[in-house]
């Protein structure tokens, strides 16, 4: 039996953190949703406005005897950029910020440490300012942001943004890909 966990992860457009973990190992699905806001059954529309509070997430259901929380949270941080605040690249708002919600204290434990490492080796020029915060509410994102990327590879945004950002993804981590 598989030892199914989840992690729910906001690190900007939901779209590029979706299709990359759903290409990875041990991860049985990912799915773009909301977390962290007031307005109950939010609609994309009302997260775009930035007033309700939410954040664009990815909710990755991952059996953790194939790949650890650890290895979720480094390709996590791989995947943008956590000295960002409420923005990632062009796309600004809440609802873009980097923010990892945690299901329960082991998972908080290891996001703290996780953010100490990187800070320590100074991976990046400028501090990290992901958030960690209990998971109060996750929204699943309608069904049209499901497998965004793979069904509109036509679109602009997923060909200048999303297409780049999964390339250089799977080259760094080809060794954890399906």
């Amino acid at each position: 039996m598989a030892n199914i966990q989840q992690a729910t992860l906001a690190g900007g457009c939901f779209w590029c953190i979706e299709s990359a973990f759903n290409s990875v190992e041990g991860v049985v699905s990912a799915f773009s949703g909301y977390a962290g806001g007031q307005v109950p059954n939010p609609t994309y529309e009302q997260v775009c406005t930035g007033t309700t509070g939410h954040a664009e997430v990815v909710r990755v259901n991952f059996d953790a005897d194939k790949i650890s929380y650890r290895d979720i949270l480094e390709i996590f941080f791989a995947l943008h950029n956590p000295t960002q605040i409420n923005r990632q690249g062009n796309d600004i708002g809440t609802q873009y910020r980097s923010e990892i919600f945690y299901h329960d204290e082991e998972q908080k434990r290891e996001a703290e440490q996780i953010i100490d490492q990187i800070q320590l080796e100074e991976i990046w020029s400028n501090p990290v300012v992901t958030e960690i915060t209990a998971l109060n509410n996750y929204y699943q994102a309608e069904d049209y942001h499901q497998d965004y990327f793979s069904q509109n590879p036509q679109n602009q945004y997923c060909n200048m943004v999303v297409a780049p950002k999964l390339a250089k993804f799977k080259k760094k981590f080809a060794s954890l890909l399906k």
